[in-house]
């Protein structure tokens, strides 16, 4: 296999998406940094990785916790400079806002919008130095319909997408790319967790449900000419329009 000259920090890489991008960076990087809080599936991801020609630093950090992300940000000065910025790592709770505890929430905040914050203030820089770069924030399509259950979850998702356009504009003409991707429902460990027990996958139909490394495929394709918030899978681009129709009618009337 060719070597490949970037280097990627991919967090919430011990499964699902996050792992996919681990392996799908494989052609664009020689050096992948996984940042996670499960060590094991961490470690077997990154004895694949090293079987496959690159190197691999497992990173053990639960960004819900900002000495977790100093941590990561110095893993950046010490092992980087990073080409390749992927802020996937994430969690929901269901149940209404006021049934949930408040940390619970202040965490999913600091995972989605202030680790993602952090990490990329850290990497921007060298990316501006050589004139390129790429950056993706995983977001979700519920940002574009508003479900009782998940307002935290929802609400911060959808922090990414417009940080991410904003970015966007002010990094046109910089080299640097920059993503905003939304998927659907996809199978990973996501429903299963603890925090959605009551949640039933059975209910959802197959045709809504894709595979994490399809998804990953689709975002890394649409990086040259696609819009900056990218919303993986034409059933998932059907759904948010029809969203942004009734949101547009609403406000007409």
């Amino acid at each position: 296999m060719a070597q490949a000259k970037g280097i990627g920090l991919v967090t919430g890489a011990s499964s699902g998406i996050g792992a996919a991008f681990c392996r799908q960076l494989v052609p664009h990087c020689h050096k992948l940094l996984l940042v996670g809080r499960r060590e094991p599936e961490l470690q077997a991801l990154a004895d694949e990785l090293r079987a496959a020609g690159r190197e691999a630093l497992v990173i053990l950090a639960d960004l819900s916790d900002p000495l977790a992300t100093t941590r990561v940000v110095e893993a950046i000065r010490q092992h980087g400079p990073v080409t390749w910025l992927v802020n996937n790592a994430g969690f929901g709770t269901l149940g209404p806002f006021e049934a949930q505890s408040i940390d619970s929430q202040l965490d999913m905040v600091a995972v989605h919008i202030n680790a993602p914050l952090t990490l990329t203030r850290a990497a921007l820089p060298f990316m501006r130095e050589v004139g390129a770069g790429v950056l993706i924030n995983v977001s979700s399509l519920i940002t574009y319909m508003p479900w009782s259950g998940v307002a935290t979850y929802g609400g911060s998702k959808a922090f990414l997408n417009n940080f991410s356009e904003a970015l966007a504009i002010e990094l046109k003409d910089s080299g640097i790319r920059v993503q905003c991707l939304v998927p659907g429902y996809t199978r990973t460990d996501f429903h299963g967790r603890d925090s959605f027990s009551g949640f039933n996958a059975s209910s959802v139909p197959d045709s809504l449900w894709m595979e994490p490394d399809a998804v990953v495929a689709e975002s890394l394709a649409a990086l040259d000419g696609g819009p900056t918030v990218f919303i993986a899978g034409e059933v998932n681009r059907r759904m948010a329009r029809d969203a942004l129709v009734r949101q547009l009618d609403a406000f007409q009337r």
